[in-house]
This record gives structure tokens, C-alpha cells and sequence, in this order.
């Protein structure tokens, strides 16, 4: 059983009402007399001894059931108008709570698009004809034989990833002989979760089928995805797990080109975090949309997924899966990751897990690299690639130590700025918008000085 695409039913409240006719008049009058029944009947009644007569407005029985019917269609059409509007609002107040804190940087995001230094980095390579169907691509500066590489999967709500987010982490995997390929793919409204794992699947396909003219080792495919995209990762590596134990699949990569699969601050059980996300500001109605309904949130949790037993087969293709969070992680939990990590035990995967005490969401991805330095998730990373930690030391070693992006004043100051934030997404905004402007600050810095 693949991930497949799963519309949401319409409700058939308008054919059960459309249905509905008037009942039979209880009254004795053929049906001849009751049509030719006037809707407004004129009746007499003495007021008085003056022999004044008032007139009376009476209803007949199917015109009020007619009347009742066409009400209730007309509050039903309402009330899906008022929730489709009520989940537009939402949206573009999550949109607008993002960028607003975002504004501040225009002159760096002008400078970023005019400077950019693009000797070692291939953009927008097409990988698809779907929109937003294009990946960046990381080199190393030396070409000394084919080097390992990493397909990246974005994070951002599944509402505002993009393939730039991914900048930091491949400079530094590229400073270190990795060839790094930042995937885009269609967000929400754009495209729902079973867009984006198609998407995802498309671009791996990809770097599977075309990396070596770049360079890359097709036998030393690794991927990582990170928030959202490693939830998005985790199914679509799943999904191709599916898809090669089913018969007449036609499948363009193989599970077994993906030697690692590495997912960072992520969430693998949605029914469990459905409720978390509303209360971080990711609204209910907003993220069942995405997931395409509430019938469907299991098929796109890997957690619940692989503790199918009809799957057993597609759970032995899977590669070494490690997972890496921060404990103080309050956008998803990092028990997000340990209930994950031990179901994958459960039915006998080969999965790890590494735990960074004190650490948020956006620590390890885009705090920790901003302030350069020895950089952990970096190296475990390394050490999985290269195949031990004396291999990787070697190569971290080679290249130069990361030096600070950003003053930590900057860091500091753009905590508070978001901290501040009081609207109904503090959440889920704060966490995405602190790490968005600390990135686009930390690549404005790179670009103006570089090493």
C-alpha cells in the first residue's frame, strides 16, 4: 500500500436535501385542490359588531416545506463559505505574521539576489515539470574523484519551504567534499502532502539518475530532511519502500541508492501532533487541509505506517535511519522523534538516535552554524558519510573552521524581536521566522565577506 492521494469526499448533506420533497397533505382535499391552493388566502372574522373584516396571510403546508428546504441549502452553502473563508484568513494571517518580521531585511535580501557568488553553486536545475520543481546544487571546490552526496528536503510548515533554506547546510557540507542538492517542492495551497512526496520522490530521482555528471557518486546517496521535510523525507522514502515490494511498480530510483536517511527535529506521527501544532499556531483546519483530511492523517504518519504487518517486507528495504533532536525542541517535541526511533526497533529497522540537550528547533540547523565553530551535527553527519569518525575528522579537518556569520548581539536581539510577538501564530512564527531571519542575515554576512 502506497502513499497515494486521497481527496477529500464531499459532504452529501446537498443531495439528502435535494432528495427531500414535500410529504402528503394530511388534509382531505384531492390533490387538484391542494395546487390550486392560493399561497395567500383572504379569510374574514367579525371585529366587533362593526362587520369590519381584516385580512389574513396564511402559508400552505408544501410551500413552508419548500420554503424550509431552500433555507436549509441556503445556510448549508453559507456555512461552507464562511469555513472556507474562515481557513483563507488563517492562512493569510500566518503568511502576513511570518513576513511582517521579515521586512526589516529587504536590503539584504536585495543585496543576497544581486551578489551572489554562484561559481560552485548550479541553481534551479529542473528536475520536474511540476511548479516549483527545481533543485540547487552544492559542489566542492576540488575535483579529485567522485564525492558522496546529499539530497536535502526543506522544513517550513509545509507551508513556506524553500529549496534557499538548505544555503548553510551545503556550503558546510560542501566545504568538507559533499555534494549537497537543496529540493524544492510545491507548498500549501500549492500543492497538499501527497504533492510535496511526489515532488520529493521526483527530485531524489534525480539526483539518483543524474549526480554523476556532476561529479557526484550515485553509489553514496545519502538524505537528510529537516522539520517538515523530514516528515515529507520519512514518507517518501517509505513510500518507494512500498512501491518496490508491489508487483507491476514502476519506480525510476531504488530504496537500496539511499545509503543513510537522516532526519533532523522532525515529526513522524501526525495524529499525535495534530493537536500540538494548533496549539503552537499551525491552526487544526489548516494542517487536516494538508494532510487531506482527518481519514488520512495515519497514512502519511511513517510511525504508524510501518507497524503495518501487510509491510513487513518494504521495512527491511529501508537504510539506516538516524535521527537528530534538540530537548528543548518546543515546535515539535523531541519525543517526536524517540517514539519514532523505538517503533522503527519495534519491527527490527536499524535506527539510531542522538539527543542535543538544551537545543530548539532551529539550534542545530541554523543558530549553531550562524555562530561557526565546531559545528556536532555536522560532524555526526560527517561520520555516517564518511564511514567512521577518524574518516570524517579528516575531511572536517581539511577545511577551514566555520567562522562566526552573525554577531550574537544580532542572535539576540532577533530573539527578542520575535519573542515579543503577540498574535495567535506566536508559535510556530517565532521558531520559523527567528530562523529565517538569522539565515538571511548569516547569508547577507557571507556574501559581502567571504572566506
Amino acid at each position: 500500500m502506497s502513499l497515494e492521494h486521497h481527496p477529500h469526499t464531499p459532504s452529501p448533506q446537498y443531495d439528502e436535501e435535494e432528495k427531500t420533497s414535500p410529504s402528503s397533505s394530511s388534509s382531505a382535499s384531492s390533490p387538484a385542490a391542494e395546487d390550486a391552493r392560493p399561497f395567500l388566502r383572504r379569510s374574514a372574522s367579525a371585529a366587533g359588531g362593526g362587520g369590519r373584516s381584516r385580512r389574513r396571510r396564511t402559508v400552505s403546508e408544501p410551500s413552508l416545506r419548500s420554503l424550509s428546504s431552500h433555507t436549509s441549502r441556503g445556510r448549508s452553502f453559507g456555512r461552507d463559505v464562511g469555513h472556507a473563508a474562515a481557513e483563507t484568513f488563517l492562512l493569510t494571517r500566518l503568511a502576513i505574521t511570518l513576513l511582517r518580521y521579515l521586512g526589516f531585511l529587504l536590503l539584504f535580501v536585495m543585496q543576497l539576489c544581486l551578489c551572489q557568488d554562484f561559481s560552485k553553486v548550479r541553481r534551479s536545475i529542473i528536475y520536474g515539470d511540476r511548479p516549483r520543481n527545481r533543485l540547487d546544487l552544492y559542489l566542492p571546490t576540488k575535483v579529485d574523484g567522485l564525492k558522496p552526496v546529499v539530497a536535502f528536503v526543506t522544513g517550513g510548515a509545509w507551508i513556506i519551504g524553500y529549496k534557499a533554506w538548505g544555503a548553510l547546510l551545503g556550503r558546510r557540507l560542501a566545504e568538507r567534499g559533499i555534494i549537497v542538492a537543496c529540493i524544492d517542492y510545491r507548498n500549501f495551497p500549492q500543492g497538499t502532502i501527497s504533492d510535496m512526496v511526489e515532488d520529493a520522490s521526483q527530485g531524489i530521482s534525480f539526483v539518483c539518475n543524474n549526480i554523476g555528471s556532476y561529479g557526484g557518486d550515485p553509489n553514496r546517496i545519502y538524505l537528510i530532511g529537516q522539520s517538515a521535510g523530514a516528515h515529507i523525507a520519512a514518507c517518501t522514502i517509505l513510500d518507494q519502500a512500498i512501491k518496490e515490494c508491489g508487483e507491476r511498480e514502476c519506480t525510476s530510483w531504488s530504496v537500496s541508492q539511499i545509503k543513510a536517511y537522516f532526519g533532523i527535529s522532525g515529526g513522524y506521527n501526525m495524529l499525535e501532533l495534530v493537536d500540538h501544532f494548533h496549539s503552537r499556531g499551525l491552526y487544526r483546519s489548516i494542517f487536516v487541509s494538508i494532510m487531506e483530511g482527518e481519514q488520512n492523517l495515519w497514512r502519511f504518519s511513517p510511525e504508524i505506517l510501518v507497524q503495518d504487518s501487510s509491510i513487513k517486507h518494504a521495512i527491511s528495504l529501508l537504510p539506516h535511519v538516524i535521527l537528530f533532536h534538540g530537548t528543548s525542541d518546543q515546535s515539535i517535541p523531541s519525543t517526536a522523534s524517540k517514539k519514532f526511533v523505538d517503533t522503527l526497533h519495534s519491527v527490527g529497522a536499524k535506527v539510531d538516535i542522538v539527543l542535543f540537550e538544551g537545543k530548539t528547533h532551529t539550534d542545530l540547523f541554523l543558530q549553531d552554524p550562524l555562530r561557526g565553530g565546531k559545528d556536532e551535527l555536522l560532524e555526526h553527519i560527517a561520520a555516517v558519510i564518511y564511514g567512521g569518525v577518524a574518516a570524517a575528522h579528516a575531511h572536517i579537518s581539511a577545511a577551514p573552521l566555520p567562522r562566526r556569520l552573525v554577531p550574537e548581539f544580532m542572535l539576540q536581539l532577533a530573539r527578542k524581536i520575535i519573542g515579543e510577538a503577540t498574535s495567535l501564530v506566536v508559535g510556530v512564527a517565532r521558531d520559523l521566522t527567528y530562523a529565517f531571519v538569522s539565515m538571511l542575515v548569516g547569508a547577507a554576512l557571507w556574501l559581502f565577506a567571504p572566506p
